[in-house]
């Protein structure tokens, strides 16, 4: 029989692009900005190249490009030539698609910051928003050489919602296929998620069909640049990642409880690389709280339950899981779920000498293929194709 990524064309929801150095050197004035234009330069302290935002020291090239890297994280190639070029390079990452059995890929960002909140750091608004363009645009053409094989995800300039709402327009008509949106708004000093100011966001979001994508460590991230290293590095690390994963439940109530899936029932809200174990139980808490907590008869316009709420709109990414996941599919179905890799990211499914990851193929076969037909073709197909409205 055919092995299940022979039968099924897997969707991977959540992977990354490592940008290219020239990415916004290339597309966004010097002449006018200067240094203030996100660039790449050697950086003595730490002997790697390092990427600039508004003349401020970021994060080095290829501090997220460890997909088959020799050492455990943090640690990570000291330059993007001697990562993994499926980090960067749109045929190496067909190759590697290849191998791992995965038919398509969303992306998403890492330099721009998960939620296109380190775009704040250049100051500029008019800089800012230039920055964004470039991006979106960027992607658009690194995606087109196999446009059928990509789902590209625009990045916002959430900081302003007027224009917001025009580039969302404009990213759409080029052909991206869901919004990217801090789940922390707060924390760069906006209004919370749940405030109305965002409803204009949210409504121009329903009208194209686009999907509204939180993805960990879109706010703030002290979690990991603070933790306490008394254990060792690799504790540290591990903690803070496995932190920024259960954050996302926030994002998730928020969405909820806030009453935003009320006033907007046909949008979906995808929360990226934070698992789906923790799910059933956060369904089963918002529900006995909503009840227990007299919530009916202070919001009665809310008629459904906030676990049915999440059923109709809201979906969770899984990629290491094993038992928790198939727990997760036995108690709430399986058409909230949707399956990824997280390349090529520190926990992605990348083997190599210093991670416990198999081949996305071989962890599908192994784990997933004692799963229906039914069952399997939603969360590594199905789901994702409704959601980001691909074939």
């Amino acid at each position: 029989m055919a092995t299940v990524v022979e039968r099924i064309k897997v969707i991977d929801a959540d992977s990354h692009i490592s940008e290219p150095e020239d990415l916004w050197t290339s597309r966004v004035s010097r002449r006018k900005w200067g240094d203030l234009v996100p660039h790449v330069k050697f950086d003595p302290e730490i002997n790697e190249d390092r990427w600039y935002m508004g003349g401020h020291r970021a994060g080095p090239t290829a501090v997220a490009a460890m997909a088959g890297w020799t050492d455990p994280p943090p640690d990570h190639p000291p330059s993007l030539p001697q990562a993994d070029h499926g980090a960067f390079s749109v045929g190496a990452r067909l190759q590697r698609m290849d191998e791992y059995g995965i038919h398509s890929q969303v992306i998403y960002p890492n330099v721009g910051g998960f939620g296109s909140g380190n775009f704040l750091r250049l100051k500029e608004p008019e800089l800012m928003a230039e920055c964004v363009r470039a991006y979106n645009d960027f992607l658009i053409e690194w995606t087109e050489p196999a446009s059928e094989r990509f789902i590209p995800i625009m990045a916002t300039p959430f900081w302003d919602v007027d224009l917001c709402v025009t580039e969302m327009q404009r990213a759409a008509k080029r052909g991206h296929k869901g919004v990217l949106m801090t789940s922390q708004p707060h924390f760069f000093g906006f209004p919370h998620l749940t405030d109305r100011q965002w409803d204009p966001l949210w409504a121009q979001a329903q009208e194209l069909g686009l999907s509204i994508n939180f993805h960990i460590g879109s706010g703030d991230l002290s979690v990991i640049r603070d933790t306490d290293v008394n254990n060792g590095r690799q504790a540290a690390f591990a903690k803070a990642t496995v932190q920024m994963f259960l954050d996302n439940s926030t994002a998730v109530m928020d969405v909820i409880l806030s009453g935003i899936c009320h006033r907007f029932p046909e949008l979906k809200f995808v929360s990226v690389e934070s698992g789906v174990g923790w799910v059933p139980f956060l369904l089963e808490a918002m529900d006995w709280q909503w009840v227990n907590s007299g919530c009916r008869a202070e919001h009665p316009e809310m008629e459904l339950l906030p676990s049915e709420y999440f059923r109709r709109q809201c979906y969770a990414c899984f990629w290491f899981e094993r038992g928790s996941a198939i727990k997760a599919i036995e108690q709430i179905g399986a058409d909230n779920i949707l399956y990824e890799t997280d390349f090529p990211h520190p926990t992605s499914m990348s083997p190599g000498p210093n991670t416990t990851a198999i081949y996305p193929k071989d962890f599908i076969e192994q784990e997933l293929s004692g799963l229906s037909e039914d069952v399997l073709r939603k969360i590594l197909h199905d789901n994702s194709a409704a959601v980001y409205g691909v074939a």
